[in-house]
């Protein structure tokens, strides 16, 4: 009985091929934004907190953004994968009300928008 095991033959350079084409195309997960929509029945204060809360985002950043949001209506507060972008626009929107503002009836509002 032969126990030699058949020998394979593979083309020349066909794997090597391979490998550098996989290597050339790096995946790249699309990129959304988290986009805070100003209203006037939230604090500064309340903002500030919800950003540090939820994008841990620093006292000074927080504070930066909110301004921004009053003045041009919108900001963006994180950029990152569809999937976390609708998790943090779901959490901003169950941020709960402004306890500081008597006739706050609910949070904030958000939307997500692809990055260019």
């Amino acid at each position: 009985m032969d126990t030699e095991k058949p020998e394979i033959t593979t083309i020349p350079g066909i794997e090597q091929d391979i490998k550098k084409k996989r290597k050339q195309r790096p995946f790249r997960v699309p990129q959304y934004h988290v986009i805070l929509i100003d209203d006037d029945y939230h604090s500064y204060d309340y903002v500030i907190e919800m950003l540090m809360t939820l994008f841990r985002h620093s006292q000074a950043t927080a504070f930066e953004m909110a301004c921004e949001v009053d003045s041009r209506g919108k900001v963006i507060v994180d950029t990152t994968s569809q999937e976390r972008a609708e998790l943090k626009c779901d959490q901003i929107h169950a941020f709960g009300a402004d306890w500081r503002i008597p006739n706050c009836t609910g949070s904030m509002s958000a939307i997500i928008e692809p990055a260019d």
